[in-house]
């Protein structure tokens, strides 16, 4: 399952077997994290380690194994390091012994196509020290930053620079400091949370996406007041001062409509998440297509992380119910969890709906959905389609629209 620790900034690892990428993953964590080995191919599959950035904040570390690997088992684990490709935010390319050829050149080639920064450390420079004709062919051939460094005799120096290069290297897209909710509120606003407690919800606590705009909330000055819909009623009736906002659970979106007042702004978790991480100007083109479905479409449906599928599941069970209640057609629906790859070409889906995406990064989300703008496939998130198929998709963005008589029906 994936975890909530994997929304942090995630730097992948990379290089040929035994330039020392495992060395490196124990120096910038402190730690004897990653197994060190004079053999060649000690690191199989990706390996994930949390760290803190001093001056930064907390990141992911992702080892891999060689780009050079070879054998059958060898290609298959060049191809697991090529998958961290599309879940990484910045890339550290570690050389040594002054190697630097096509193995390198085509990873760059791959960092280049899927917009990563990359800096190269050159490792057991204690050995042999980098030459200047290598740094000469990365910076004049690939804009790059070289480090000499060793894992083993570096200085404190040395180490700082290596640091620096980390904090400088991260885009600014992949920390994401936009809030959820503190552009909507002011100090001492309400805002009512209408939680469901359902099969889905985990025993004992409340679900992530709850759980992240209740601190935005309080990291804004606001108050949160949280209620499963039966008390939704009488919280109104008694409440003063009345709500500005109120955020539900997709899966009651017409409860909430039929409860909430006009004059109050209604919205969902889902699609506050959408708005914060997603590529929501997409989602508010793609949301409308679902008007336009035929029999025979299918359409993907997609997971950040694996669970347990339930009776009452949201993304394969109520979706595909009401979508296909919504158009009265006969859908097909493939749903694929997490990063695993997709069961058949994307240009075999005429739409794709993705899940809030609480449990991924920015870069995940918005790769993930990538191929499908890219081939003109309409895009939408759990939140916004069932909003839309509930006739309450206009009032569900309304709070986010500077003109607040727009409408976003633009398919």
């Amino acid at each position: 399952m994936v975890k909530g620790r994997d929304t942090k900034p995630h730097i992948g690892i990379f290089g040929r077997r035994n330039s020392g990428k495992s060395s490196l993953v124990n120096v910038l964590t402190g730690q004897d994290i990653a197994i060190v080995s004079k053999v060649a191919g000690t690191t199989t599959d990706p390996v994930k380690k949390s760290i803190e950035i001093l001056g930064f904040g907390p990141v992911i570390l992702v080892d891999t194994a060689g780009i050079d690997d070879t054998g059958e088992l060898g290609q298959k684990r060049v191809e697991r390091t090529h998958q961290v490709l599309k879940t990484i935010d910045v890339a550290i390319l570690v050389i040594s012994k002054n190697n630097f050829g096509s193995f390198e050149e085509r990873l760059i080639d791959k960092f280049n196509k899927n917009d990563i920064p990359f800096f190269i450390v050159h490792n057991k420079s204690d050995l042999e020290p980098i030459n200047n004709e290598v740094i000469e062919h990365i910076k004049h051939d690939f804009n790059a930053d070289v480090l000499d460094f060793s894992t083993l005799r570096h200085t404190h120096a040395q180490f700082e620079v290596l640091v620096n290069l980390l904090q400088t290297s991260i885009p600014e897209s992949a920390i994401l400091k936009r809030t959820i909710i503190g552009d909507l509120i002011s100090y001492g606003d309400v805002v009512l949370l209408i939680t469901p407690i359902d099969s889905e919800a985990p025993e004992g606590r409340m679900i992530l996406p709850q759980v992240q705009v209740i601190r935005d909330i309080l990291d804004h000055s606001g108050i949160a007041v949280i209620v499963k819909e039966p008390e939704v009623d009488a919280f109104l009736s008694n409440m003063q001062p009345k709500p500005v906002l109120v955020i539900t659970d997709s899966q009651v979106f017409p409860k909430a409509d039929a409860s909430i007042p006009r004059d109050i702004p209604l919205t969902s978790f889902s699609i506050l998440l959408a708005r914060q991480k997603g590529d929501f100007e997409n989602y508010l083109k793609g949301t409308p297509y679902l008007g336009k479905l035929q029999d025979g479409d299918r359409l993907l449906i997609l997971e950040s992380c694996t669970h347990f599928v339930s009776c009452d599941d949201i993304g394969r069970i109520k979706i595909p119910r009401w979508l296909s209640n919504y158009t009265g057609k006969n859908l097909e629906f493939d749903v694929v969890a997490g990063l695993s790859a997709l069961p058949r070409d994307i240009r075999d889906y005429v739409m794709v709906i993705q899940c809030g995406g609480c449990m991924i990064t920015r870069k995940q989300l918005v790769g993930r959905l990538k191929p499908a703008i890219d081939a003109g496939i309409p895009v939408t998130n759990y939140g916004l389609a069932i909003a839309y198929v509930h006739g309450i998709y206009n009032r569900a963005v309304e709070v986010f629209l500077k003109d607040k008589n727009q409408t976003v029906d633009y398919l």
